[in-house]
């Protein structure tokens, strides 16, 4: 199993910028942990360039803070580049972060 170890971005408040915009504020935290499963997958569309999709599973060891916050994870640091926290499965003392596509946030 490889090691791993990165930044998870929390959402830390949603703030109305304008009438009816809306900007959420992130907080990064650095964790460290195993990588469990690690494969990508291209998804076709009706686009020049197909998509990335990592579906990789990142098993970390949670603090306080995440696991009081899972439900607000948006992305993780993986290979260089932020990808999004699709799936989280609790399983003290350890979270299991599923990764999707890149993110663009």
């Amino acid at each position: 199993m490889a090691k791993w170890a990165g930044v998870i971005g929390f959402v830390n408040e949603t703030k109305e910028t304008a009438p009816s915009v809306y900007k959420e504020e992130f907080i990064e935290r650095k964790y460290y942990g195993d990588v469990v499963k690690n494969n990508r997958r291209l998804v076709t569309a009706d686009k020049v360039n197909d998509d990335i999709s990592v579906q990789n599973q990142l098993s970390i060891v949670a603090d306080p803070y995440a696991v009081n916050h899972f439900y607000s994870m948006k992305y993780a640091t993986f290979c260089g580049a932020k990808w999004k926290v699709t799936d989280v499965q609790v399983e003290h003392p350890r979270l299991t972060l599923t990764l999707g596509g890149l993110w663009n946030g």
